[in-house]
């Protein structure tokens, strides 16, 4: 697979969820099959932080072990000043254009997301954002949900 595949929030929280509900465990299975098929598989730093807040929140130390070791087996691709820049173009971008993702006075994670993404493209692989929430990221990236992408072999 010639595929980049950036993990959103969503996708992340469930691989790394130590509870094996029905979801949890299809999209486990969905990513051994990227990653088998070739795909590169990558982990925004925002979507850790976004993730990783919670679960500091709520306690929840299997949940934080679990990213932990999650994180040291993927890409993790570190925030820099230039992500952050494309990240502000991207949200006025948007405001201007009537389709904001998030209220004006919040961090809006999803152009920091899209951001991270577009500038870590590689020349010749595609690239798509694994998400549960289409609508807001699709506006700068290819992003699908998470299921409706197929690893090829």
């Amino acid at each position: 697979m010639n595929t980049i595949i950036f993990l959103d929030s969503g996708p992340l929280g469930l691989v790394t969820n130590p509870k094996a509900g029905e979801e949890t465990k299809a999209c486990a299975t969905w990513l051994l099959s990227c990653l088998q098929a070739g795909a590169k598989v990558c982990l925004p730093e925002i979507c850790d932080y976004e993730v990783r807040r919670e679960l500091l929140r709520a306690n929840k130390t299997k949940g934080l072990e679990r990213l932990d070791q999650f994180k040291t087996q993927i890409d993790y691709v570190s925030l820099t000043t230039d992500m952050m820049l494309k990240a502000a173009e991207l949200w006025a971008q948007a405001r201007n254009n009537g389709k904001p993702t998030a209220a004006p006075e919040a961090l809006d994670g999803d152009v920091i997301l899209a951001a991270q993404a577009v500038l870590s493209a590689i020349p010749g692989r595609s690239l798509c954002i694994a998400t549960t929430n289409v609508g807001h990221l699709s506006q700068f990236a290819d992003a699908r949900h998470w299921q409706d992408i197929q690893p090829e072999k």
